[in-house]
């Protein structure tokens, strides 16, 4: 036995006693919780006050929740990682558990927080002790008796709910819930925030009307609310004829109330006020120094979760604005094609997604329209979007070939050195003939809502994402389909169709009836899809387009010429030529009529030299943006044409580099069991409109 202090007196035999022996007569265990590993050890005494046995704990937290009530542990749960957030060292608070009888007991836990050099925590020593006795006396109920416990418990309670507010109406519904100072006897809660030199009221409680000035009240102004907020300190009322003669005019608004007292605090946050709370009670006539200690202490904790959910809103708002400023405007017009577009921002968390949408008007009249997702749920994300989304629309308005599109895309997009890629899907529609043309990019499949309301997912071949490298042109396969009148193309991101714990097939599948069951106007019908209760987490942003062919292809005489020519025919290529000069005259395109010449020769001759059939030639007047001669020589092979070097040409063939050089843009399209080959040359008139010429095959 250990020696006493000299001078001290004797202690009693035996004394001091073991730690543990002292510990567990005072019903008392102990817990060290390492939150690297999870691991959480309780000694002997923490297992009974948990009433468990050494084989029912197997050093998991997790296995204590059977011993709480649900109510308890998030509350026990929320305590902690708020004295975690706060940067407390020490926590304390009292919880009931349930024993394995079915009866309910009080405990009480203190734990300090032990954090590594940089302040983060990573392991809680602490006490746990059956605190049933000093909470409920001799009664033996299962909840405290004492004024102390309530007000306490109604701090931790509230202090808890307020953890998880994300906004200021999640505030505001905390503090009118249960859980709030309606505990505490108030019957009404008023609200208000500092906005420059006034107040604006955003909570009126239960009042029916009120004096208009203190929806924006001037802080200088003679009522309760800016009075607290001018001086920074709270003001109790304890009779009717108080209130009455300090706020007559703010009287006759609360008189109906039957209030008869009131507490106004200020909300101060790093040492301001940033607004002020107004309590009404009924049968109450004092307050005690605990009661106003405990309200000052509660308003504390409420001003620093507003201050919180302000600046978690304004940062929502700013990402929201950021990423809507990189979104397009407004969607262009194209007659015989109706588009339609939605997006949604995240509503969890603070960061905002990669995805994007796009429609782009394309040389002859025809449309792009574009949807993806950028990798990622943060400011680089979006940033990269933003870059994506402007070179796509870029290599697109140029003319360029779907897949040539995504191609290009995809080069640039690892050529930015970022780690992120991105799926796509490009549907490129003419309203003329209703085809559609689709390139998908580790995407989604679209979904093809029929005239008849039924709706079905569309295979559309599948590609790799954009960014990987070595990605070319063939690697980006093309789907093309004729659009029929009345039909309607969905494209959309998988924030639509992602859902916690639910299968992703399952998500399309959803997705595929609300679109059946959707209403028949397509504005109406985008916000329908976009708001279906359950159809997303609000986790992720999403985006949707719709695009819906109206009217059948419309005739542009004058505007288009066409000439077959029969397999092996090389001697219609001098006709075709002359064919070719004679279309680009009469649309007063003479500036492009040499090189839409020698390329009609070559995009002719290649396909009666490399492919068995006919070869159909096609001349087009392009009209929309810029104004363009289009060359399209359709065969039936599914080679593309090679491009090869100039040391590779012979003295007689000039290829498809000639066609590279002469030609604005060029690119190669599938056409059922052929393909395609085109090129477009700029064409700007010299004088008024041309005549046009009659069509002919």
């Amino acid at each position: 036995m250990r020696d006493s202090a000299p001078g001290a007196p004797a202690g009693p035999e035996g004394w001091p006693a073991d730690t543990r022996t002292t510990l567990a007569l005072n019903l008392t265990g102990t817990f060290d919780w390492d939150l690297d590993t999870g691991s959480l050890h309780l000694d002997d005494g923490g297992l009974a006050v948990f009433d468990l046995r050494p084989d029912e704990f197997d050093g998991r937290p997790a296995k204590l929740i059977d011993r709480l009530p649900r109510s308890e542990w998030s509350r026990l749960d929320a305590m902690v990682t708020q004295a975690m957030k706060d940067g407390r060292s020490r926590f304390g608070l009292y919880f009931r558990i349930r024993c394995r009888d079915g009866t309910l007991r009080w405990t009480h836990s203190q734990g300090r927080l032990l954090r590594d050099p940089w302040g983060r925590a990573h392991r809680i020593i602490g006490i746990v002790r059956d605190a049933t006795d000093e909470l409920t006396g001799a009664t033996g109920g299962d909840a405290p008796d004492t004024e102390r416990h309530r007000e306490a418990s109604v701090v931790e309670e509230t202090t808890a709910a307020l953890a998880n507010a994300r906004s200021v109406r999640d505030v505001i519904d905390v503090l009118e819930s249960a859980r709030g100072v309606g505990r505490l006897g108030a019957v009404s809660l008023m609200m208000g925030f500092v906005e420059g030199n006034h107040l604006r009221q955003i909570a009126e409680g239960r009042t029916t009307s009120l004096v208009p000035e203190l929806e924006f009240t001037r802080l200088d102004a003679d009522f309760p609310m800016s009075e607290v907020v001018r001086t920074m300190t709270p003001r109790f009322f304890v009779s009717q004829q108080e209130f009455a003669a300090r706020y007559p005019r703010l009287w006759p608004y609360i008189a109906p109330l039957n209030a008869s007292a009131a507490a106004y605090l200020p909300l101060i946050a790093q040492g301001r006020a940033i607004g002020a709370i107004g309590l009404l009670f009924r049968d109450k006539y004092s307050f005690t120094p605990g009661e106003e200690t405990l309200f000052t202490a509660l308003t504390s904790t409420i001003a620093q979760s507003l201050q919180r959910a302000m600046l978690y809103e304004q940062e929502m708002e700013l990402a929201e604005s950021l990423q809507r400023f990189m979104l397009p405007h407004t969607i262009p017009s194209v007659p015989g094609l109706r588009t339609e577009v939605s997006y949604r921002p995240a509503r969890q968390g603070r960061d905002i997604g990669g995805d994007w949408y796009d429609v782009i008007p394309l040389p002859g009249g025809r449309i792009a329209a574009v949807i993806g997702d950028v990798q990622g749920h943060d400011t680089h994300a979006a940033a990269v979007m933003g870059q994506l989304r402007i070179v796509l629309r870029a290599y697109a308005a140029e003319g360029h070939a779907a897949s040539t599109v995504l191609a290009r895309a995809s080069t640039f997009l690892h050529d930015l050195d970022t780690d992120r890629f991105a799926t796509c899907l490009y549907a490129e529609a003419d309203p003329a003939t209703g085809w559609l043309r689709l390139v998908r990019a580790g995407h989604l499949d679209p979904l093809l809502l029929g005239t008849d309301g039924r709706c079905r997912v569309l295979p559309v071949a599948g590609a790799l994402p954009l960014g990987l490298p070595h990605l070319g042109p063939s690697d980006f396969p093309v789907t093309s389909l004729e659009l029929a009148v009345g039909e309607t193309l969905v494209m959309f991101t998988d924030g639509l169709v992602e859902q916690p714990r639910v299968d992703l097939d399952d998500g399309i599948r959803e997705l595929v009836d609300a679109v059946g069951r959707g209403p028949e106007d397509l504005r109406l019908l985008a916000d329908w899809v976009c708001e279906q209760p359950g159809g997303r987490s609000g986790a992720d942003d999403l985006a949707l387009v719709l695009l819906r062919r109206e009217t059948a292809a419309v005739p542009q005489p004058g505007r288009r010429l066409h000439r077959r020519v029969a397999a092996g025919d090389l001697k219609a290529v001098a006709g075709l030529r002359r064919l070719a000069r004679s279309a680009v005259r009469s649309w007063n395109a003479d500036s492009c009529a040499d090189a839409v010449e020698l390329v009609t020769q070559e995009l002719t001759v290649n396909a009666l030299r490399h492919t068995t059939g006919d070869a159909l030639v096609t001349f087009l007047l392009l009209d929309g943006g810029d104004r363009r001669v289009r060359v399209e020589v359709e065969d039936g092979s599914t080679d593309p044409p090679e491009l090869s070097a100039d040391e590779d040409i012979g003295l007689t063939g000039r290829g498809m580099l000639l066609v590279d050089r002469l030609a604005d843009v060029w690119g190669v399209e599938t056409r059922g069991s052929g393909k395609a080959v085109w090129a477009e040359f700029v064409a700007p008139t010299r004088y008024g409109e041309p005549e046009g010429c009659e069509s002919s095959r």
